[in-house]
């Protein structure tokens, strides 16, 4: 038996396993303090789910304690009903026609993100944004991928740089890549991407015959409108990209799990459609999502769901809007915010990222995100999420905005 030796060479710990680390010790050295700790770290919704939800779950339960109604494994891909739901809400009524059967209901999306590479062969080059979502680049790792690290990057991952310089949008590659992942609005430096910048990462795919994963997970927090909700919305994007898609932010369902993926019949490879090799994965390595759970995401599409729910998201906006302004008025540097629940800030005075992470930690019991655990070009940077409750972001903002005037 020989172990997949991949695992050896990233770190044994996540990037929010280690925060959750750090603020444990915290805790138990300093008790009394760590009662104050106000955590503006992970992106984890603190709002409860929309009352349609709750009411759709409630109603489905009530149908498991039936014989008649009672219902088992759901279908591989999704039931009919949420299907339709969501190509009804999110594409066709934007002008985009797609069939259920391009469309697959998973646990959310960074359980796609992270598993699609089983559909790609291992001598593919991959570009990733720098900062990113740790997932994209640790499961490359897992997989073999990646190649070896030198100077702190991986010698097969083709980085792509995104710096105030370049407004924290990448540059196209100026070699030849195959695997793209791109995630806007962006996760973490909160910074969105306008259609026509978007336009030219297709037009790229297409003509090298690459592929864009396109991690469309904070499309809910859109407000501009030369800002695209879906990839989908650009001309050429079918025969080029993956869409994937969360309940998580914007509906609240991270404790509930529930998200999906779009793979287009246009999407092919040497004659092959990649719908159907993910179709194939997902029939062989995931059981589907439960039907409680199905009728929850289908409510979010109800005219009652779609209230509740721009309300919800209006409150997780103010957030970070406080966040913004009350940072940017004690002489930081901040970004994002306006389309995305992060705050992406400059860290003080030549600041390492996990350095002003102790900091807030040990000074002022507020807890973030070293942008270093997004990757090399993150450090120097921090990421606040405006997923706490509005009172503890004010009582954050406050903190910081009093220690740093002095």
């Amino acid at each position: 038996m020989k172990i997949n030796e991949n695992f050896l060479k990233i770190e044994s710990s996540y990037l929010f396993s280690n925060i959750a680390k750090r603020v444990r010790e915290y805790t138990a050295a300093n008790p009394e303090r760590a009662k104050n700790i106000i955590r503006l770290g992970i992106g984890d919704v603190t709002l409860p789910l929309a009352p349609a939800c709750i009411e759709a779950m409630h109603k489905a339960v009530d149908e498991m304690s039936k014989a008649e109604t009672f219902r088992g494994y759901p279908p591989e891909y999704g039931y009919d009903f949420l299907l339709n739901a969501i190509n009804d809400n999110d594409y066709k009524a934007r002008g985009i026609d797609f069939d259920i059967s391009e469309i697959f209901v998973s646990d959310g999306a960074k359980s796609d993100t992270g598993n699609i590479g089983d559909i790609f062969s291992l001598d593919n080059r991959v570009a990733i944004c720098d900062p990113v979502y740790p997932v994209y680049v640790d499961t490359n790792v897992m997989s073999g991928r990646s190649g070896d690290k030198v100077d702190g990057k991986w010698s097969n991952i083709y980085y792509m740089p995104c710096l105030a310089e370049n407004d924290f949008l990448p540059e196209i590659p100026d070699e030849k890549v195959d695997i793209i992942y791109l995630c806007f609005p962006n996760n973490p430096t909160g910074m969105a991407i306008t259609k026509d910048y978007l336009k030219k990462w297709v037009d790229y795919a297409n003509a090298n015959k690459a592929v864009i994963l396109y991690d469309s997970a904070y499309e809910a927090f859109v407000t501009e409108d030369n800002v695209p909700r879906s990839i989908y919305e650009i001309e050429g994007a079918k025969t080029c990209a993956i869409e994937f898609r969360s309940f998580s932010k914007t509906a609240g369902f991270t404790g509930v799990r529930c998200g999906y993926t779009v793979v287009p019949h246009d999407l092919q490879f040497d004659g092959v459609e990649l719908n159907k090799f993910w179709a194939r994965r997902q029939a062989t390595k995931f059981n589907g999502v439960s039907y409680i759970t199905q009728r929850a995401a289908e409510a979010v599409y109800s005219d009652e769901g779609k209230k509740q729910i721009k309300e919800i998201l209006a409150y997780y906006q103010n957030n970070a809007k406080i966040i913004y302004d009350g940072l940017a008025s004690c002489g930081f540097k901040v970004y994002g915010a306006k389309n995305s629940p992060y705050v992406w800030l400059k860290t003080p005075d030549g600041m390492g990222s996990w350095e002003f992470f102790d900091l807030l930690l040990n000074e002022l019991q507020v807890v973030g995100t070293p942008g270093e655990g997004f990757g090399p070009a993150g450090e120097g940077y921090f990421r606040l999420t405006a997923f706490g409750s509005t009172e503890n972001t004010q009582k954050a903002v406050e903190r910081i905005k009093n220690y740093f005037s002095k």
